[in-house]
């Protein structure tokens, strides 16, 4: 009759231990002789070790490119900017030009005929709003509209029994630009609201 310690399974082993080798998986260990040859035997391929290198080194290879690529986009990409700005900057100068030369000319005329020397200032004010509108910035001097603060700094508020509250009665300084590109407010003064 089995006693009772024989019915019973026995202990796991505790999880530190070692455990011996199992017969049903393959043992580590020089190949024996009668061992089989392996697939790669007949072809003469390398062990697996080998291909993952040879997949590493590719993938190594390729990555150091993208960042020599990336490297030289940037410095591509720096060069055209810098280019850029600078042809936009002698743009803005050319369009200027024709104001100075009519400054000049007016100035050389202002011995012969003192008068003449406002009508040619102002002539020469007009031609720059005018290039300041061609390069994206037109000039905003209007009375009576709504005020808004995108395009107005109130700098002073009036007490106007003709105007609307809230409405621009006078423009201190013009504005020029656009709400998304502006290179300044229209500093106005507002009617006040009752």
């Amino acid at each position: 009759m089995p006693t009772p310690a024989q019915d019973r399974a026995p202990d796991p082993p505790p999880e530190d231990a070692v455990q011996p080798p199992r017969a049903d998986l393959p043992q580590p260990g020089p190949p024996t002789e009668e061992a089989e040859p392996g697939p790669d035997a007949a072809t003469g391929a390398g062990t697996p070790d080998d291909e993952y290198a040879a997949a590493l080194k590719e993938v190594e290879d390729r990555w150091r490119r993208a960042l020599a690529d990336l490297d030289n986009l940037r410095k591509r990409h720096a060069r055209e900017l810098e280019r850029e700005r600078a042809a936009e900057r002698a743009r803005t100068a050319a369009a200027f030009l024709p104001v100075i030369d009519n400054l000049e000319l007016a100035l050389s005329h202002a011995d012969a005929d003192p008068g003449a020397i406002v009508e040619g200032v102002r002539a020469v004010r007009d031609q720059a709003v005018s290039a300041l509108e061609r390069l994206g910035y037109p000039r905003h001097d209007e009375t009576g509209v709504t005020f808004d603060p995108t395009r107005h700094e109130v700098v002073g508020v009036v007490q106007d029994a003709d105007a609307e509250p809230g409405t621009v009665v006078q423009v201190l300084r013009p504005g020029y630009g656009d709400a998304d590109r502006q290179l300044r407010p229209a500093a106005v003064s507002v009617a006040k609201r009752e």
